[in-house]
């Protein structure tokens, strides 16, 4: 279990402070109590509260000048509530301007206190997390690159670019952008390029994984809720598409989301709002709605897994990440640039890689993707200690030999010959399917094609009849 929030009060009037103490603990809060500014910094010398009491008259000074102090040193880390008499309005313009929390007027309801504190620890959980996805984002974009030159990745490049412009030129937030592609195949730094490319990079960037986040909570967490709205929703929270700002809010895998919550999405990209769980007020949206899926849309909407109108919403400007297996020489080319960046990571001498390695990384199938290169190139930079790479080091599985024009399909007596080259790719299909009870992943691997590649030619052949088998991930 985590520890209570430690909540620092400074406040001289004795009784006043028991009271503050006494309440403060029947919430579950720690509260310490300062009567004097001398007792307050001592205290701030020990660890951090998480939110600080202020009165603004104090014996031995203003409570202004600890607020200053608190903020030189440590920023807006710390929320300050501001506890003013009578009379001393202008000590809380001032305090405002000093970036304090919020201020209360004496004599202080507690019960009121008790929500003032709740909504400043809210924030301060928004902020926090906002910050620690824009140092993360900052860290990332740095050594952002789309490596790639195979024609197909220089023209994604290009679209980025002109989506960026688009961006720049726009009076209102961008039209949305759907990611199409395997899983693995680079969708959400595609996404990341796009926010770089473009008039928001400096903003916020809010990844939002649809596939991971728990069902009782993923209305709260994407639309925020109001106190009260369910059981464990001690305080109003901003949802992550509130939280954005005028940032981009990337939903990673959105086909994932449950169907009753698509038309909630739908009314946010419709109209521009969102209304938080338990509120009935609207709150503007401005956020760049980028979303992605490995999934194939189109079958998802004729199963009513995905909603069609939600579909065509996001539907906007579609790109469509190539399966590493496409790519060509882009294979050995970012296995090289793996190598370094994970030998300068580990402190290792860059391994270089044999033709022998060259040959078996264009021979193979990729299902993995890009992430599947990239951790096997992981693997054998720690166990290569700098020496060069072999085929042998790589540890993939043998290409698979294919039938001669002579051998029956799948070891059947009747050759492929005399068929046509739409017969025969139709009958290798159904003998994968067969071999494989149905599993078009697999049967795609046997094939030798990508599982984007094989839906589209089953659905070519009129045999799109299996459940779709696409997993969840980026």
């Amino acid at each position: 279990m985590s520890a209570p929030r430690r909540v620092l009060l400074v406040e001289d009037e004795a009784v006043f402070a028991r009271a503050v103490e006494k309440r403060l603990a029947k919430a579950g809060l720690t509260c310490q109590v300062a009567g004097t500014l001398a007792d307050a910094r001592r205290l701030l010398m020990g660890p951090e509260p998480d939110a600080i009491l202020l009165d603004m008259r104090l014996p031995d000074g203003s409570g202004l000048d600890l607020l200053s102090e608190v903020r030189e040193r440590r920023g807006s880390a710390v929320p300050v509530l501001v506890l003013t008499a009578y009379g001393e309005v202008e000590d809380a313009v001032l305090a405002m301007k000093l970036r304090a929390s919020d201020y209360l007027k004496k004599p202080i309801d507690l019960e009121e206190l008790l929500v003032s504190i709740d909504k400043v620890f809210a924030q301060s959980e928004v902020q926090r997390a906002l910050e620690h996805s824009r140092q993360r984002e900052r860290q990332g974009l740095e050594g952002l690159r789309f490596l790639g030159e195979h024609p197909t990745m220089v023209e994604l490049r290009g679209q980025a670019e002109r989506l960026g412009s688009l961006c720049a030129g726009a009076a209102g937030p961008p039209p949305s952008v759907l990611i199409l592609g395997e899983t693995g195949t680079g969708k959400d730094l595609m996404a990341k390029l796009l926010h770089h490319s473009g008039p928001r990079r400096d903003r916020p960037f809010v990844h939002v994984d649809c596939a991971a986040l728990p069902k009782d909570l993923i209305e709260g967490e994407l639309f925020g809720h109001e106190k009260g709205a369910y059981t464990s929703a001690v305080g109003a929270r901003s949802g992550l598409i509130e939280a954005a700002e005028d940032g981009v809010v990337f939903l990673d895998e959105v086909a994932e989301l449950p169907i009753e919550l698509q038309a909630k999405l739908l009314a946010v990209l419709e109209r521009r709002t969102v209304r938080r769980l338990g509120s009935t007020r609207e709150r503007p949206v401005s956020a760049w709605i980028i979303a992605a899926t490995n999934r194939e849309p189109e079958a998802m909407v004729a199963r009513g897994a995905l909603r069609a109108d939600l579909y065509f919403r996001l539907n906007v400007l579609a790109i469509r990440m190539p399966p590493l297996c496409e790519r060509g020489t882009d294979i050995v080319l970012l296995a090289r640039d793996f190598a370094e960046q994970l030998a300068r990571r580990y402190g290792l001498p860059a391994p270089s890689l044999t033709p022998e390695a060259c040959a078996a990384l264009s021979a193979y199938s990729w299902p993995g993707n890009v992430r599947e290169l990239k951790h096997l190139m992981e693997r054998v930079v720690l166990l290569s200690g700098g020496a060069a790479i072999d085929a042998r080091a790589l540890m993939l599985p043998p290409a698979p030999e294919s039938p001669s024009p002579q051998d029956g399909p799948a070891g059947e007596g009747g050759g492929l010959l005399g068929l046509s080259l739409e017969e025969a790719e139709r009958l290798l299909i159904e003998q994968a399917l067969a071999a494989t009870g149905s599993n078009v992943s697999e049967a795609a691997r046997q094939l030798g094609v990508t599982r984007m590649a094989m839906r589209y030619r089953m659905r070519k052949h009129g045999l799109d009849k299996t459940p779709d088998d696409g997993g969840s991930g980026s």
